[in-house]
């Protein structure tokens, strides 16, 4: 039994995965090798954050900043389209190419284009990678299955051939090739393995699961008294006004129905309110700076997280905007050049890439598209850039000839023009 089966087996006994394992099987914790940084962490001290939690995937998506953060990436990169052009003048969406499908429609036979995005772009926050097992048949894309990320190993030789090794979940490991492995990854610091977010910000992620964990035991077990009844000094309450008191207490004062009445109080009793602390003030103060902390190592801005609630009127679209250019374009650029890299031939490469359309979120209001597209066809003196028929398009709406054309526009060429623009009509 080699030292990883070692850990593995004493990680599982042990209970609770530590950070930088990741789940393979229930609590069975798996390392990329002798050389991950983790498995040397793991060794040293279980994987225990200073806070003294331990961070896992699992319970690191129980956080709900965690949890925002990763499904407002991972659902945003699931609905945009994702269409593959031709690089010619004309830029046309390729529907006749094979992989066209399967990036736009379904790319496997259990899982919408959606879910598959989604589900990789989760992984590759989470994880720091994500795989996808690419079935062709002969050189066309027919398939894109998704691979557990804690199953898949990545090598690379003397030679820099890279090889991915898959463990299956009936057992045995199976060589796949780097070209039948569409591989997702993060950040990264070797080129072969990216960095899993959650695991880079454990710290802050396990400061903020104690700061929950510390409400949560104050709700339960903790006190928690709006004031208190005194009474004037060298005087002491009788028995049966002690019990006449509480029972008043419990059956009228009690839940929310009786919220506001006034208290009845026993022999020359006085009542004092009691203020929050600045202990549970500062308490309140840490758990939103954790906020911040998680949403800067996801890069989503704050507002997003509903921290500041100062930034929502005319400011969200340029935020918006902001979160589509700073922290989804970086992975845009990950997808459409893993897929040009792994998902089209050498030749293909040259005649064909991905897009996202992010138009639809870095759109303004229907007044700012009203006047953007009327100076792009040519209104108030502008000089036309767009068709009428593209600005439908943006718009999903089919093309239509008997529109008006907007001053100063370029009119569409008709049949009766000659190739170089120049109308028959006056010959």
């Amino acid at each position: 039994m080699g030292i990883l089966d070692a850990v593995r087996r004493f990680a599982s006994a042990a209970g609770p995965l530590q950070t930088g394992a990741v789940r393979a099987s229930g609590d069975i914790a798996t390392f990329e090798g002798l050389t991950d940084p983790y498995l040397a962490q793991f060794m040293r001290d279980g994987g225990r954050t200073q806070s003294g939690a331990s961070v896992t995937v699992e319970t690191a998506m129980r956080n709900t900043a965690v949890l925002r953060c990763v499904n407002l990436i991972s659902s945003s990169i699931g609905m945009l389209p994702l269409h593959l052009f031709r690089t010619d003048a004309a830029k046309a969406k390729a529907v006749d190419h094979p992989l066209f499908a399967v990036l736009y429609r379904q790319p496997n036979d259990w899982q919408t284009a959606f879910d598959f995005r989604s589900l990789m772009q989760t992984r590759a926050l989470v994880h720091g990678n994500a795989y996808a097992l690419v079935v062709r048949r002969g050189q066309e894309v027919r398939r894109l299955i998704p691979l557990d990320p804690a199953r898949v190993r990545v090598e690379q030789d003397a030679s820099w051939k890279v090889t991915y090794r898959w463990s299956r979940e009936g057992g045995g490991e199976t060589s796949l090739p780097a070209a039948d492995v569409f591989h997702l990854r993060g950040p990264s610091l070797d080129g072969l393995r990216g960095l899993s977010t959650v695991k880079q910000a454990a710290e802050a992620i396990g400061l903020s699961l104690q700061a929950e964990n510390a409400a949560a035991r104050m709700f339960s077990k903790g006190m928690m008294v709006g004031g208190a009844l005194t009474l004037p000094e060298g005087r002491t309450l009788s028995p049966e006004a002690l019990a006449r008191l509480k029972a008043s207490i419990e059956e009228r004062y009690s839940s929310a129905e009786n919220a506001g009445k006034w208290l009845l109080l026993e022999e020359g009793m006085d009542a004092k309110t009691l203020t929050p602390s600045a202990k549970d003030n500062q308490h309140l103060e840490t758990r939103r700076h954790q906020i911040e902390e998680i949403a800067r190592a996801f890069g989503v801005p704050r507002p997003f997280l509903m921290v500041d609630d100062t930034s929502w009127g005319t400011g969200i679209e340029v935020l918006g905007q902001a979160f589509v250019r700073n922290c989804l374009a970086p992975w845009f650029a990950a997808w459409e050049q893993a897929i040009s890299l792994r998902l089209l031939t050498p030749a293909e490469q040259d005649l064909f890439y991905a897009k996202f359309n992010a138009g639809a979120l870095e759109r303004g209001n229907l007044k700012d598209q009203g006047e953007f597209f009327a100076k792009a066809l040519g209104s108030g003196g502008h000089a036309p850039w767009m068709h009428q028929d593209e600005v439908r398009e943006l718009m999903e709406l089919g093309p239509r000839d008997d529109l008006p054309a907007a001053p100063g526009a370029t009119p569409a060429p008709t049949s009766e023009d000659d190739d170089d623009g120049t109308s028959d009509a006056g010959d």
